[in-house]
């Protein structure tokens, strides 16, 4: 195997290290308000998570095809056609107007779903209002979405980090301050963390807002004209962003009917899974930065007609991505019982969750390394605008996976360890598959290459 160059290594560590340091910013937050709800109650801890997943569910389809911004950017910024970048940005402004009415019809059906599936009317009641206020702030984060992918897709990163890391540094001391009242402010618990997150993103996306607007910016992408409907950069969002979001909102809509499921059993095993997937945090999100990075690099080289150099970046991008996720597979298997402690208090479900969750951390240190897997092949494969492919297979596999917890939790009742293995095997089984997509030619011929880049229907 041939070494891979110093220059695209470092470039893609110029890339990559901004992003990673956003989004474990974002992990903290998420992190941190889950955290505070265990302070309150393992119930308020799962109802975040459980109120937390439904939100983005919602979201996911509308995020999928904006986050699309940042491959769509690189490329045109690859062919050196600067005045196109923002073009797109206001392409996924107006659809973002378009995207928030459905969104609320959406959510107000979703609300319902947490007694559906057979939650106390406890966890139910506070699943449904951290989930309806969100809902209603989501037309602020599907925007932030858009420009935050901009700034990705032209290489400035550090606005990114910048933005998010400071939206981040709010909304800590902001929502606790909510939730446990400081300062003279309400207690409001878990509403206080919903709103703590909305303030937070209203924030980030003024300090983005700045940098878009600032002059030299504006005059090097022709910032002031850009506020068009551009027929050919819109058929483009759509046809290669559209297989992106519904990829991301079917699978979203399998894990989290997976998850509610999952909680079903109690909430011994709500909290458990809530524990285990905070720590996934840990592991996945700033993966998904070096995920970003990839997708902006790969796109500005198809844009450029560099090949030498998307080789160069999925060798550079696989040593670090497993090289970080093994790290992290070994913590988590080394130090699986204090990892769960940390989220437990006093409660008569402390040693059920204790053995559970120490039990579902030797299936996260097992899984980590195939979620680098996928999220570099990803990557490449997003990129390149190999996105149908991507959408169909990653569909397939997570809704065959949610049919078999279906016969798993409801029909043969085999307990939540069987399911959390077959949980487990889906992600190896993408993986797998992500890998040989990457080997094969066929998303990367010319004419392949040349249907992606068209602005033709």
């Amino acid at each position: 195997m041939q070494s891979f160059s110093g220059s695209t290594t470092k470039e893609l560590l110029y890339l990559a290290y901004p992003m990673v340091i956003s989004q474990g910013a974002l992990a903290v937050m998420i992190f941190t308000d889950r955290f505070f709800m265990s302070l309150v109650s393992p119930t308020h801890m799962a109802a975040s998570l459980g109120g937390g997943v439904a939100s983005f569910f919602c979201m996911s389809l509308f995020i999928g095809i904006l986050s699309y911004t940042n491959a769509l950017v690189a490329q045109y910024f690859g062919t050196n056609e600067l005045a196109k970048c923002p073009r797109v940005v206001s392409q996924g402004l107006m659809l973002t107007l378009g995207f928030v009415p459905i969104l609320l019809v959406l959510g107000y059906f979703v609300s319902d779903i947490f007694l559906i599936m057979g939650h106390t009317s406890e966890l139910a009641a506070l699943e449904s209002t951290y989930f309806l206020i969100l809902i209603w702030g989501a037309s602020v984060s599907l925007f932030k979405t858009c420009i935050a992918s901009y700034f990705a897709g032209i290489g400035q990163t550090r606005a990114v980090m910048i933005a998010d890391t400071l939206g981040v540094a709010l909304n800590i001391p902001l929502s606790y301050a909510l939730i446990f009242g400081v300062g003279g402010l309400p207690a409001l618990g878990i509403v206080g963390a919903a709103y703590g997150t909305i303030i937070a993103t209203v924030f980030s996306l003024g300090i983005f807002m700045f940098f878009y607007l600032e002059q030299n910016h504006r005059q090097r992408f022709n910032v002031k004209d850009s506020l068009v409907f551009d027929r050919g950069i819109f058929n483009r969002f759509v046809r290669l962003g559209f297989p992106s979001g519904v990829e991301m909102f079917l699978n979203v809509a399998a894990f989290n009917l997976f998850l509610l499921m999952f909680q079903s059993y109690g909430v011994a095993e709500a909290a458990s899974a809530a524990i285990v997937f905070n720590w996934d945090i840990v592991s996945f999100v700033p993966m998904i930065g070096l995920n970003v990075a990839i997708i902006s690099l790969v796109g500005r080289f198809i844009g450029a007609e560099d090949m030498s150099g998307l080789r160069e970046v999925i060798k550079a991008g696989f040593v670090m991505g497993l090289g970080y996720s093994a790290l992290l597979a070994l913590i988590f298997l080394i130090f699986r019982v204090p990892l769960v402690d940390i989220f437990v208090g006093d409660g008569p479900d402390v040693e059920r969750i204790l053995t559970l969750g120490s039990f579902m951390m030797v299936g996260l240190a097992t899984y980590v390394m195939a979620d680098a897997i996928i999220l570099i092949s990803g990557g490449v494969l997003r990129g390149a605008g190999d996105t149908r492919w991507l959408m169909w297979v990653s569909i397939l596999l997570h809704w065959l996976m949610l049919v078999a917890q279906y016969f798993v939790i409801k029909v043969w009742a085999l307990g939540p360890k069987v399911s959390w293995i077959v949980f487990v095997i889906m992600i190896l089984m993408t993986g797998g598959a992500y890998v040989l997509r990457l080997m094969s030619a066929r998303w990367r011929t010319p004419a392949a290459f040349e249907r992606v880049m068209s602005e033709q229907w």
